[in-house]
């Protein structure tokens, strides 16, 4: 992540821009407003030392010149500065107004075209599969939608439009000196080489600066996401003053790049401001021998005075608003980066409705987390060296069983579930519900057939209702109730001050694991699904809430088709069939009787559970050796 954050990239990328500009598309004609606004008021910006200019020579000093405005203009001195002042006034005024009109529409439609881009890459999030998140930490997806749409925000609502107004107003002044003195005009931009070399040192170094500013930033959220959420660990180990120590020198790093980009603003400014009187002293210098000579008028030098100390301030600007440019850039290639990443599990163009009783069948399935392309006639020699997960498994479910899945860890039991959620796809063979194959079914369908209860208990921050309920408006409060009953929740969710208005927060840590896992178990039976999986769903809970949740096991499966996965074979001794996994093969199935008399893999594990028990009152027998497994087995 840090790594990701230290790359800036260029400045100005006009594909990347061109891209950016899409968003701000749908309110193009605010974004116009705005721009029109942008030039009208760099155009009252640089028209005050003009009037001023008008003024001095025409009503003070009374040179024979000739402006422009000559026509609307009095005659008369009192009357003549008068109208110069209303004009002043009035440029100034009109140039509030003008920033305001540009200010407010500028901000409107960065922040519509900012809600935009939120909302299309969190949409974008929950359409990937979930294999992206196991290779893509929380803290730098949460990063996109955070700070790189912030510093997006920060190009759209004021670099750009201060680069535009910079621009503007430097052409204008630059027009208009030319204009009234060239070779006074000249003697002004003499620093401007000066300036520039000034302007790509500090540039430079600030741009350092803010890379490493990013890059600690990065380590500082990377390390307090891990630390905080590891506080027990750390505290059970007393590993505080270690990780202290360690956040320390993060910070430092932090600080210290702050640092630099400090000391370089407090470098770059005076510099300018130096080279900036340079230039007016130069001004003063010339334009007063002229002056004394006789061909430059007061008037004109009061105006190249004011429009010299103007001309540096864009300037300025400019170089401060490289870097908002340039850190957009980065941070716009991170999100269409993200925004980019193909949608590997997606509804068929054309989804099939299934209306059968609801038959799962596992037609000769491979799968592989890792897979390659392959041609079909290198399928023979390529299939070896694929880090298969699940070899050529095939069974089939008919509704209203009960279905256990055991194994050794990493045997393809959660993955047997990952597929037919269609969390994946599998790369051979086919997965089918009633004989049609769930990739051409659409995911609403087939997921909504599904009730899940995992291992690792989810809670979302709302009340506990809220939580049972997760968004299905038609589930009524009286089901919610209903199926706390029947998963034994309902008494200790009572005995909470608020009942199931109850507020959790963080994951509902208030809660015990246990607790935790019922809400769980009636949010799965409130939804009332046809199938239900339980993912060890037992295996983080104490003796006597697994008491409570197998009897709360034994009404849930009542007239639905069950998928149980578990490390203790005594939640499943009851199942109409058992699967057992090995090595990524399905290698033994029967009912719990029948797999004992083999007594093959699932005997084992058995055996290895009760170790200390006899097996009908006979001492157990020694656990056979299970044969290796091959990759064409």
């Amino acid at each position: 992540m840090a790594a990701e954050e230290d790359v800036l990239g260029k400045a100005y990328d006009s594909r990347l821009m061109k891209r950016l500009l899409t968003y701000l598309y749908p309110y193009k004609w605010q974004t116009l407003v705005a721009l029109v606004a942008i030039i009208l008021k760099a155009g009252m910006d640089v028209l005050g030392p003009y009037l001023t200019k008008i003024a001095i020579d025409k009503y003070l000093v009374r040179s024979q010149t000739h402006t422009p405005l000559d026509r609307w203009l009095s005659t008369q001195p009192l009357t003549g500065i008068a109208q110069v002042a209303a004009m002043y006034v009035g440029a100034i005024t009109l140039s509030f107004l003008f920033e305001f009109t540009q200010t407010y529409l500028m901000q409107w439609a960065g922040q519509k075209a900012m809600f935009d881009m939120r909302t299309q890459i969190f949409a974008h999030l929950q359409e990937l599969h979930v294999g992206f998140f196991d290779k893509n930490p929380v803290g730098r997806l949460v990063t996109r939608v955070t700070s790189d749409v912030d510093a997006l925000n920060d190009m759209f609502t004021s670099g750009v439009v201060a680069i535009f107004e910079d621009i503007f107003v430097l052409a204008g002044i630059i027009v208009i000196m030319l204009k009234m003195n060239w070779w006074l005009a000249l003697i002004t931009f003499a620093v401007l080489p000066l300036i520039f070399w000034a302007t790509v040192i500090f540039r430079e170094k600030v741009r350092q600066s803010y890379r490493r500013i990013r890059t600690a930033i990065a380590r500082i959220n990377a390390y307090m996401q891990e630390h905080v959420s590891g506080i027990m660990v750390l505290q059970l180990f007393n590993r505080e003053k270690r990780s202290y120590d360690e956040f320390e020198k993060v910070n430092v790093d932090y600080m210290e790049a702050y640092k630099d980009a400090i000391m370089a603003h407090a470098v770059y400014y005076p510099v300018v401001e130096v080279l900036s009187a340079t230039a007016i002293a130069c001004v003063i210098w010339f334009g007063g021998l002229r002056h004394l000579g006789g061909s430059v008028t007061i008037g004109v030098l009061a105006a190249f005075i004011q429009y010299a100390q103007r001309f540096f301030r864009p300037i300025q600007d400019l170089s401060e608003k490289y870097n908002i440019l340039q850190s957009a850039m980065a941070s716009s290639e991170r999100i269409f980066k993200l925004l980019d990443t193909s949608v590997e599990v997606v509804d068929p163009a054309n989804p099939k409705t299934v209306t059968g009783p609801g038959v799962i069948e596992f037609d000769h399935v491979w799968f592989a987390y890792r897979h390659v392309e392959e041609d079909d006639d290198e399928a023979a020699t390529q299939t070896a060296a694929w880090d298969w997960i699940l070899r050529d498994v095939s069974f089939k479910i008919e509704p209203g069983q009960t279905i256990a899945i055991v194994g050794h860890t990493g045997a393809g039991k959660t993955t047997i579930i990952s597929l037919l959620l269609r969390f994946y796809d599998v790369q051979r063979g086919a997965i089918k519900i009633d004989g049609i194959d769930i990739r051409e079914m659409s995911l609403d369908d087939l997921r909504g057939r599904f009730g899940v209860v995992l291992q690792d208990p989810f809670l979302f921050s709302g009340t506990i209702g809220e939580n049972i309920r997760l968004g299905t408006s038609r589930i009524e409060d009286k089901a919610i109730e209903q199926a706390a009953e029947d998963v034994n929740a309902a008494d200790f969710i009572r005995d909470l001050p608020a009942g199931f208005q109850e507020m959790l927060r963080e994951r509902g840590n208030t809660l015990s694991t246990g607790q935790k896992q019922l809400i769980s178990f009636a949010r799965a039976l409130a939804h009332d699904p046809s199938i239900l999986i339980l993912d060890e769903a037992t295996s983080s809970v104490d003796t006597e809430t697994e008491v409570r949740v197998r009897e709360a096991l034994s009404r849930m499966v009542k007239g639905r088709t069950s998928v149980i996965i578990a490390h203790r074979l005594s939640t499943i001794q009851q199942a109409d069939r058992i699967m057992v996994m090995h090595k990524g093969h399905l290698r033994e199935m029967g009912n719990h009787q029948e797999l004992l008399a083999q007594r093959g893999i699932y005997y084992k594990l058995y055996q290895l559970q009760y170790k200390d028990q006899e097996l009908g009152g006979v001492p157990a027998i020694p656990s056979p050796v299970l044969p290796e497994v091959s990759a064409n087995d």
